[in-house]
């Protein structure tokens, strides 16, 4: 689809900065609520946070690497800019839904990307009971902590704790344990995208849990449900070649 009116975000990095001026030069510069096409220049982290920080303009977001990680980035290129653009193919996202209850009793929303995950506070391990849709399913997992990732997400911290790999499209989401202490051997599990996951925190006053939807944090939860918000969606634009689909089975590949 066409674009001309292109407003370029960047982050606080000299190569995404630079990039920034060289940009805005050369195609004209559009607040974020007027453009047609939102452009986030730096790593993967900028881009999940271009993307909460406008989720709710429901423009789309094409990303170029001008960062760190750039899994979820184009390559950063400025000629052929606008033709790159109108070519490009756009991937929609359903983001998780966090409800996370504290000690005190207040309840906090958050939304996530990639992931929400609960992670133990101190230097003892949490204690965690896993229902789904209803159903206990864990009585106790004693870990450092655990995960519930989209498949987005699914080639970011849950890969680096071994969780699987999640194509584009297939409707399911991983819950991954990070170093489960009991059950030992427990790798996790692949629900279906409806499935409603509620995390209690055992004994939670003597082992304090914190639970993380992508960049918002909630410490001393009790109470943790999980869901994926079909109401809400991102658009990522890519160009033909990057292919994110090929991307993410290309990564189980890596050596």
């Amino acid at each position: 689809m066409p674009f001309s009116r292109v407003a370029f975000v960047a982050a606080d990095g000299e190569p995404a900065r630079e990039a920034l001026a060289s940009l805005t030069q050369k195609y004209g510069q559009q607040k974020p609520e007027d453009a047609d096409v939102i452009v986030a220049l730096g790593g993967d982290g900028f881009m999940l946070e271009a993307v909460h920080n406008y989720i709710d303009l429901k423009k789309p977001i094409f990303g170029m690497h001008r960062g760190s990680v750039g899994f979820l980035m184009n390559r950063y290129e400025e000629s052929d800019f606008m033709q790159r653009l109108g070519k490009a193919t756009e991937v929609a996202i359903h983001p998780l839904r966090m409800t996370a209850v504290t000690a005190d009793g207040k309840s906090h929303e958050a939304l996530a990307i990639n992931e929400v995950s609960m992670l133990r506070q101190t230097r003892q391990a949490a204690k965690i009971r896993i229902i789904i849709d209803g159903k206990e399913r864990m009585s106790e997992l004693s870990c450092d902590g655990v995960l519930m990732c989209t498949p987005a997400g699914s080639t970011a911290y849950n890969l680096s704790v071994h969780g699987p790999v999640l194509p584009l499209g297939s409707n399911v989401l991983a819950l991954t344990p990070i170093s489960a202490f009991r059950p030992r051997r427990w790798r996790g599990a692949i629900l279906q995208h409806t499935a409603v996951v509620r995390f209690v925190m055992q004994e939670h006053e003597k082992r304090p849990v914190s639970a993380v939807a992508d960049r918002d944090e909630v410490r001393d939860v009790v109470e943790v449900t999980v869901r994926e918000d079909r109401t809400r969606s991102m658009r990522l634009l890519f160009d033909p070649e990057h292919n994110l689909e090929e991307r993410i089975v290309a990564e189980q590949f890596e050596p």
